[in-house]
């Protein structure tokens, strides 16, 4: 019984202390990223990497995303006679959940792991101890760029993932289900709403922040050479995915 109490207890500790130390290095980070000097070469590069080569893998997981959900809410709908509502179904699936969501998760496994391994090289190489020996702070050179990248740039791929998960529910509805063009484009217009539409992308703007948050921290914190990279890497997919769907909910209970 007390061995059992005493596992629970070292657990909810290290839990804890996790916490406070995460804590520690995102408000160190955010206090660096305002203060000068400003590295504009290295957020131009998170920039690109966050957002621009990320929009194949965001624009493919929408399109089918926004197919499929067509293809479902039309056999679920057919046999009540609701064949009308797919369209603002689809739209509304899209900004408020699926958009923010899917590309969360999808920017999590391409963005977070590719963080933590990059980072995390750089620590087990002692590269951020030669940052520190040029009086270069690893963190306002490393981390601080990637953090306002993932706040700015994912919001920016969510909308564009809103727009082709639409997209494709429209092509599979007309070109399929045989719906008129002009009726199921007013039916979306006349159901979204711009609330819809922000709400998502507040999101979108809190996952960013999580995805390179826990990238950035276990790839800093990695240890133990190619090993320990290959931990922070799969803690930092693992974790932050988690978080996204956990904070998805309470962000959903509080946006609507």
């Amino acid at each position: 019984m007390i061995w059992a109490l005493s596992s629970i207890g070292r657990v909810f500790f290290d839990f804890l202390a996790s916490t406070g130390r995460l804590t520690l290095f995102l408000a160190h980070a955010l206090i660096q990223g305002f203060t000068p000097p400003y590295y504009l070469r290295q957020m131009v590069r998170q920039f690109w990497e966050i957002g621009y080569l990320s929009l194949p893998v965001v624009g493919l997981t929408a399109l089918f995303t926004g197919m499929v959900l067509a293809l479902q809410s039309y056999t679920g709908f057919s046999r009540f006679n609701a064949e009308g509502a797919i369209a603002s179904v689809v739209a509304l699936s899209m900004t408020r959940e699926l958009g923010p969501v899917l590309a969360g998760l999808m920017i999590s496994g391409r963005i977070g792991g590719a963080m933590a391994a990059e980072i995390g090289t750089m620590r087990v190489t002692e590269q951020l101890d030669a940052l520190v020996t040029l009086s270069t702070n690893p963190q306002k050179y490393l981390i601080a760029p990637r953090l306002l990248a993932g706040v700015t740039m994912l919001p920016l791929l969510v909308l564009i993932a809103d727009i082709i998960g639409i997209f494709g529910g429209y092509v599979v509805s007309i070109y399929r289900l045989n719906f008129n063009p002009a009726i199921y484009i007013k039916q979306t217009m006349d159901f979204i709403q711009l609330g819809d539409v922000t709400s998502g992308l507040i999101k979108a703007a809190f996952f960013g922040f999580i995805i390179t948050s826990m990238g950035c921290y276990h790839g800093f914190n990695s240890k133990g050479g190619a090993q320990g990279v290959g931990r922070a890497t799969t803690y930092a997919v693992v974790s932050s995915s988690i978080l996204i769907l956990i904070t998805n909910y309470f962000l959903t209970a509080l946006l609507f």
